[in-house]
């Protein structure tokens, strides 16, 4: 009778601790399940809190650095990208029309053409009944004057990567006199008063450097891609001039 009393004890505690052990299984396996779901924000939706943490202040002013600065720099690589043209295509062109209708024909060639290189040789064509140094003289004044259309705006643009991270540091500075005036109000060195403001101020130059970094990308593909056109510009001229001297030597003008 004894032993069949503590079989049944037994057998009784067994289970209640199986159902205790499925139990408390059901309960890590939901919160598992849950815990990721509220962790995982999103890229976009931390974003958003750190930049609401930074302050609307600076953080806003860093943000439209960022908008204007994109603007200039997708207008400017559109820009440029439609003043690309094959050089030595035009130049070939220009050459045959030259050879075969004269120089009103190698004028229509280039009015057809869009890109700086083509308004080059369209000025130097329209001084082609001067001397060769007249022509040369107009060439290089256009191509200053092309020069200068395909820099505009590009000094904003490395305003905005000058200014972008100094605005995050002036924030910096600011948001650690914040937090220094809160611990002399509160009387007492309290962690959580200096860790706050310290993580204000910091997202402010780490926003700040994303800007600067970003338009600094854009800045180094336009100055480029200006150098290539540029260059481009500066063979095109020598092969106008040396065009035209061969001209004026084969109709002995």
């Amino acid at each position: 009778m004894i032993f069949a009393g503590s079989l049944s004890v037994n057998a009784a505690t067994a289970k209640t601790g199986s159902q205790a052990l499925a139990a408390a299984a059901t309960v890590s396996f939901v919160q598992e399940e849950t815990a990721p779901a509220q962790t995982d924000k999103g890229f976009h939706q931390e974003l958003k809190e750190r930049f609401v943490e930074g302050g609307p202040g600076f953080m806003g002013v860093v943000l439209l650095c960022l908008i204007l600065g994109l603007a200039i720099a997708i207008e400017r690589i559109i820009y440029l990208n439609l003043s690309t043209t094959n050089t030595e295509k035009l130049a070939q062109e220009v050459e045959d029309a030259l050879n075969s209708g004269g120089i009103e024909a190698a004028k229509e060639v280039c009015r057809n053409t869009k890109g700086p290189v083509a308004s080059i040789y369209y000025q130097g064509l329209d001084r082609a009944n001067e001397d060769i140094d007249m022509a040369e003289k107009a060439v290089v004044a256009y191509g200053g004057v092309q020069m200068g259309q395909l820099e505009k705006n590009v000094s904003w643009l490395s305003l905005f990567i000058a200014v972008a991270p100094m605005l995050g540091f002036m924030g910096t500075v600011i948001g650690m006199i914040i937090a220094f005036d809160k611990i002399q109000a509160a009387g007492d060195m309290n962690p959580s008063l200096v860790a706050g403001g310290i993580k204000v101020a910091l997202l402010t130059t780490v926003f700040g450097l994303i800007v600067a970094i970003i338009l600094q990308v854009f800045y180094n593909y336009i100055i480029a891609k200006i150098d290539s056109i540029v260059n481009s510009m500066e063979d095109a001229s020598i092969t106008l001039i040396d065009m035209l001297y061969d001209f004026k030597q084969k109709n002995k003008i």
